[in-house]
């Protein structure tokens, strides 16, 4: 799954008025939620029930390898890379999301912006699905925010503050 290796990539904010062009250098990483699932518990599946195979664990938890998910997953490095192009949105839990649109279905990618230490800032895609019946909840308000706005107040540790509801 190198296609997911973690890369740096440089955004630039375009000079505006009188403030002067900005750049952000990033640490782009992704989260095993992007080609993996969780158990479905509409379908009651059990980790007893599930391929031995298609397991797939980390320091922190155990997941189930998703061929859909690993599939879309190769769109993930170009999105980030253009995430400063495109309509991005609070989740209103400290994270945000952007939509992809794949085969007239809407690609939810989640995402979460920190620092990362000598000067880098860090986009963490944390999980990318497109909404099904596996996944009946509802999709966060999309209430906008630039994703200039979201890595300028990371890196001058100001809180981006949620939107009102």
């Amino acid at each position: 799954m190198n296609h997911l290796d973690e890369f740096h990539w440089e955004f630039t904010q375009p000079a505006i008025h009188d403030k002067q062009e900005k750049h952000y250098a990033f640490i782009i990483a992704f989260g095993l939620h992007c080609f993996s699932r969780g158990l479905n518990s509409h379908a009651q599946e059990t980790w007893q029930t599930v391929e031995e195979g298609l397991i797939y664990s980390d320091s922190r938890e155990q997941r189930i390898f998703c061929f859909s998910r690993y599939q879309l997953s190769f769109l993930l490095p170009e999105i980030a890379k253009q995430i400063d192009h495109r309509s991005c949105f609070h989740t209103g839990k400290g994270n945000f999301f952007t939509i992809e649109i794949s085969n007239q279905q809407e690609y939810e990618v989640y995402f979460k912006v920190s620092k990362s230490g000598k000067g880098l800032l860090r986009l963490f895609i944390e999980s990318a699905y497109i909404r099904d019946k596996q996944h009946a909840s509802s999709q966060p308000q999309k209430k906008k925010i630039s994703f200039f706005v979201i890595a300028h107040h990371i890196q001058s540790n100001k809180p981006i503050k949620p939107p009102p509801k």
